[in-house]
């Protein structure tokens, strides 16, 4: 009983334990796709801010895009209570997106709280971007933030993923996907309009094969009566002959003589 009482008492100081080392990882600020975000194409993506103060409420965010791999493409979702500010800034060497010349990316998107709004105490707010277009030659980008409280304190969620550790501040990463087999991605738009379209061809080719079938059963049923139609007729002469003939052979010649 002791034995089982110890163990009992070990597991939970384990588990609280994994609790508490797991909480403040929950509590970073991070992004994540809405779907997925392909190399080469464009992507939705939120970044998640949790409060991790019980007496202040977060009221500005600032996310830095990475330099190194500039977006061209950024367009902010409205959130309510919510100024949102999108800053450009000329880039050391243009870039090329769709056939054009590109000069300036997004640089940084800043979000302030208005009025009474903010995120408060055990709470979390979602601030959407619709981004691209994502590169073809790297497999994540970093986002560097900065989260203000009412309080004035900043939380600077600016180290770099180190493989093996867990930086104390870690930034927002956005991990990309292979691209599709055209060697791009696409927006979730065009993905849909694509799977709508595939969806009605399918319905219009479902259609087309059940006209063509019915067709096909109407000319066989048509084939059909046609068939026995026929046999009828053959069968209704082939029987009126039958009973001439029979009739004939029961009925005597008006020429015989009977014997005498």
């Amino acid at each position: 009983m002791r034995t089982a009482r110890r163990a009992a008492v070990v597991g939970g100081v384990a588990a609280s334990a994994v609790v508490l080392m797991a909480g403040p990882a929950l509590a970073h600020v991070g992004v994540q796709p809405v779907g997925e975000a392909a190399k080469g194409g464009y992507a939705t993506v939120n970044f998640k801010v949790p409060n991790e103060r019980d007496d202040a409420s977060t009221v500005k965010l600032e996310v830095n895009f990475p330099t190194e791999h500039p977006l061209a493409s950024v367009a902010p979702q409205t959130v309510p209570g919510w100024k949102i500010v999108v800053t450009k800034s000329k880039l050391a060497k243009p870039i090329e997106m769709h056939g054009k010349q590109i000069t300036e990316a997004v640089s940084k998107v800043t979000w302030t709280a208005t009025g009474d709004g903010g995120v408060a105490p055990g709470y979390f707010q979602q601030f959407p971007l619709s981004i691209g277009q994502l590169p073809e030659n790297a497999d994540q980008l970093v986002f560097k933030t900065l989260q203000t409280y009412d309080n004035d304190e900043v939380v600077r969620w600016i180290d770099a993923p180190v493989e093996g550790t867990e930086p104390e501040s870690p930034a927002p990463v956005l991990t990309l996907t292979a691209a599709s087999e055209d060697g791009h991605g696409a927006p979730a738009g065009d993905k849909a309009g694509d799977d709508a379209k595939g969806g009605a061809d399918h319905a219009s080719d479902e259609s087309a094969d059940h006209k063509t079938a019915s067709a096909a059963s109407s000319d066989s049923s048509d084939g059909t009566a046609r068939g026995l139609g026929i046999a009828g007729i053959v069968i209704g002469i082939a029987g009126v002959a039958y009973g001439v003939l029979a009739g004939r052979r029961r009925t005597p010649s008006s020429t015989d003589t009977p014997a005498s």
